[in-house]
């Protein structure tokens, strides 16, 4: 892998991991385009989505530092006998949908990955979900729109959340785009839509880096890419940043559907390939 390609990867896992556009099929397709084999790919792979962690948390620092100071705070009300008291305040509520959020997500991670897994050598199935992703942002847009506030929402709508999220392990299902139109569908308003989905990104972000770290650095990292890695993890991080700034106000704005039209001609395009080829 070259310097410009690991830039390239980089620019596009940042975009991509946060908008609408799913990361993981673009980076499948760029690899197959690129012709990068081996099990360098997935040990670059892991270190591009510490990339992504780096530019959420830039992003979110203040609401993750209340989030972590919140859950000391739950943790001290458990232990004197106080209970959970979910609806403390809106910074407790939160980290609880947010970790309600990632129990399906985790369990689809573990169960199912593999499934999943399989379909990254299949280029027809990216084209395919790829279209799929930009039906479900169009009808987001489409729908009546409900004002739930962090107070208002139910551990059904975190649970649906994250099932979506979980759905998006399939390559060509945009993560970003899945958990923002499950919020939109469960009535969350447009602000906590945008801010749920990217902060529930977070554990499921990281805890792929866990599993995946292990098979990936198990022959190590060859010292000479180290520059080249690098130069990727920093595209990542800075796209990535520049990206969740960007849904934020797209979504704010009323304008998801306009990833539609690019998702529905990537998707076309791969299939039109695929069947030339």
């Amino acid at each position: 892998m070259t310097l410009i390609e690991s830039i390239i990867l980089g620019l596009v896992q940042g975009l991509s991991e946060f908008l609408p556009i799913s990361s993981s099929g673009h980076l499948a397709i760029l690899q197959h385009f690129f012709g990068i084999e081996g099990e360098s790919v997935l040990a670059f792979a892991v270190l591009l989505h510490l990339g992504t962690l780096i530019s959420l948390v830039a992003v979110y620092y203040r609401v993750i530092w209340e989030l972590i100071i919140e859950l000391f705070a739950t943790v001290k009300d458990l232990v004197t006998g106080k209970g959970l008291q979910i609806n403390k305040n809106e910074t407790r509520k939160l980290g609880v949908m947010i970790v309600v959020a990632t129990i399906p997500t985790g369990l689809m991670g573990v169960f199912f990955n593999d499934f999943f897994a399989g379909l990254y050598n299949s280029v027809p199935a990216i084209g395919f979900c790829l279209i799929i992703t930009g039906c479900f942002l169009w009808l987001a847009e489409r729908m009546g729109q409900k004002e739930k506030n962090v107070r208002e929402m139910k551990i059904t709508d975190a649970l649906f959340v994250g099932l979506c999220q979980g759905i998006a392990i399939v390559p060509g299902i945009s993560r970003s785009g899945a958990t923002i139109v499950g919020s939109l569908f469960s009535g969350l308003n447009r602000q906590l839509a945008v801010r749920f989905a990217f902060l529930i990104s977070l554990p499921a972000i990281l805890g792929a880096v866990i599993l995946e770290a292990p098979a990936a650095f198990s022959e190590g990292l060859d010292r000479q890419m180290l520059l080249i890695v690098a130069a990727g993890v920093a595209t990542a991080a800075i796209s990535g940043y520049i990206a969740i700034k960007t849904m934020i106000r797209v979504v704010s704005n009323k304008k998801l559907y306009i990833f539609s039209f690019y998702t529905w001609i990537a998707g076309g395009l791969v299939l039109l390939y695929t069947f030339m080829s």
